[in-house]
């Protein structure tokens, strides 16, 4: 989602439904990412409302299943609840929360929802007790009651093999991070989620692969070159966070990861990105015009993701870009 304005929200969710647009996402960053979307849910009646994502931890699975729960209602099934665990700084200092086992404890977000969900669709009787939360108690007065659409979609964000195995285990998609490979989605993250399918005893029709694509995207020379280093300075970003680790590893760059956090430390953020090469940007974005990048994004995900949208850190495209509507349109054609 281009905007967090509430305001101008019913204007823009309209637009991007009607271009085909196949789902809105809103993300938490500078501004909370669930209402967005309740004001969209107000105005759309086709496009998917995901977050893509909500930071699970500092919100009680409680809160997270009675937000959903509305906004399911609200969008007539439409929600997708993305959640992810954020790293330990955020946590610890920007929320102040206790960061713990994060793979355990999101597994646990996810079943207790569940357990939640269940409760006030069907009337069992709230009994969930994990290592890390216990929900026993659901008087009438604060019981939602059963809605039209209960069956919703959870995904959660995953970077290394023991998050991405919960996501196959207990999740209905997993929110693959922009910065990724083909070889990496190959080598860790496909086998990781499909253990965790086998282990559920699952099948791939149920799950869903999405991202957000590094692209490169112009119709000049000028245009592509303003945009890739905007793309190099927001790789080096991520691969300066040892979380981000595996995703280099997978083409022997881990070494990279000292030099960027020291870089990044100093504030030389120019210095970040002159580390990253031409090679690197090719191997984590995806360069093209606009007639050419959505063939170049199916022929480079193909078998490995299920839906993804443009990641463009510099400047995202404007709605009213006479360039869109034919990229979205080849997008639609191949579903």
């Amino acid at each position: 989602m281009l905007t967090h304005d509430l305001e101008s929200i019913p204007d823009y969710a309209r637009k991007v439904e009607a271009l085909g647009y196949d789902c809105l996402w809103s993300a938490e960053t500078q501004h909370d990412p669930f209402l967005p979307l309740a004001v969209a849910a107000t105005v759309t009646s086709k496009i998917k409302l995901g977050t893509s994502i909500a930071v699970a931890f500092p919100r009680s699975p409680m809160i997270l299943a009675q937000i959903s729960w509305d906004l399911a209602k609200a969008s007539g099934g439409r929600f997708i609840l993305g959640l992810g665990s954020q790293v330990k700084g955020h946590n610890e200092r920007r929320f102040s929360v206790k960061f713990e086992s994060p793979a355990p404890k999101m597994r646990e977000v996810v079943l207790a929802m569940r357990a939640i969900w269940d409760c006030w669709q069907n009337g069992t009787t709230l009994a969930f007790k994990g290592q890390f939360f216990r929900f026993d108690l659901m008087t009438p007065f604060f019981n939602p009651g059963p809605i039209e659409h209960p069956g919703i979609s959870v995904y959660i964000a995953g970077v290394n093999p023991t998050m991405c195995r919960v996501a196959g285990e207990v999740c209905d998609g997993l929110h693959v991070h922009p910065f990724n490979s083909p070889k990496y989605l190959r080598e860790l993250v496909r086998p990781a989620v499909e253990e965790g399918m086998a282990k559920a005893g699952r099948a791939r029709a149920d799950f869903t692969y999405a991202t957000s694509s590094f692209v490169i995207v112009g119709d000049t020379e000028q245009e592509i070159a303003r945009h890739k280093q905007a793309v190099k300075q927001q790789i080096a970003f991520y691969a300066s966070t040892r979380t981000y680790e595996p995703v280099l590893a997978a083409h022997g760059w881990q070494d990279l990861v000292p030099h960027l956090h020291r870089k990044s430390v100093e504030g030389d953020w120019k210095g970040m990105a002159d580390l990253i090469t031409d090679e690197m940007l090719e191997t984590y974005a995806v360069v093209g015009s606009y007639a050419t990048i959505a063939a170049r994004l199916k022929e480079r995900y193909a078998g490995l993701l299920d839906r993804t949208a443009f990641y463009q850190p510099d400047k995202q495209p404007t709605l009213d870009d006479p360039r869109l509507p034919r990229v979205i349109q080849e997008f639609n054609g191949s579903r």
